[in-house]
């Protein structure tokens, strides 16, 4: 009889706990393989345009990393955590550091671009490659927003690009 009171009590337990509330965050179910390139990178596009899409209208703030204000490095940031679960360092300069350098005509989804504009505290700017020479970043103009590697002023200071 002690035997079937222990047994329903430790399943009440059990079922208890596995009802209890969780909370709502995104799972993962995507990863980057030994060599460093995403493994769907039309997953990995696809959430690329999403974050795009949930950060849209968002100005340009230097520090900034809310949807009142963000900047370069907070957007790549956040981007990378939010979308791939990839904890990256908070400031263009230590992400410039990170993963390995490649060649221009290498870059692929989502890779790390630089760029040295002499604007903000080291002069630098990053962003996020998706496709077809386009990188998504927040803008000092234009908030986030996707813009051309190829147009004038990007070509111009165009500096590395890292994969992680």
């Amino acid at each position: 009889m002690k035997f079937c009171k222990c047994f329903f009590i430790i399943v009440t337990f059990g079922l208890l706990a596995a009802c209890s509330t969780t909370t709502n965050k995104r799972v993962i179910t995507h990863s980057i393989d030994y060599k460093g390139t995403f493994n769907d990178p039309i997953m990995a596009i696809t959430l690329l345009t999403e974050q795009q899409r949930e950060w849209a209208g968002t100005p340009y703030r230097l520090g900034g990393r809310t949807r009142q204000g963000i900047d370069c490095s907070g957007f790549v940031q956040t981007t990378f955590f939010d979308r791939f679960g990839i904890n990256l360092p908070r400031t263009t300069k230590e992400q410039a550091k990170m993963g390995y350098k490649i060649n221009r005509n290498e870059i692929q989804t989502g890779d790390l671009v630089f760029f040295k504009t002499g604007r903000g505290p080291y002069g630098y700017h990053v962003g996020v490659y998706v496709k077809e020479d386009k990188f998504l970043h927040a803008s000092t103009k234009g908030g986030v927003i996707y813009s051309s590697l190829n147009s004038p002023y990007w070509k111009k200071t165009y500096w590395q690009a890292r994969r992680i």
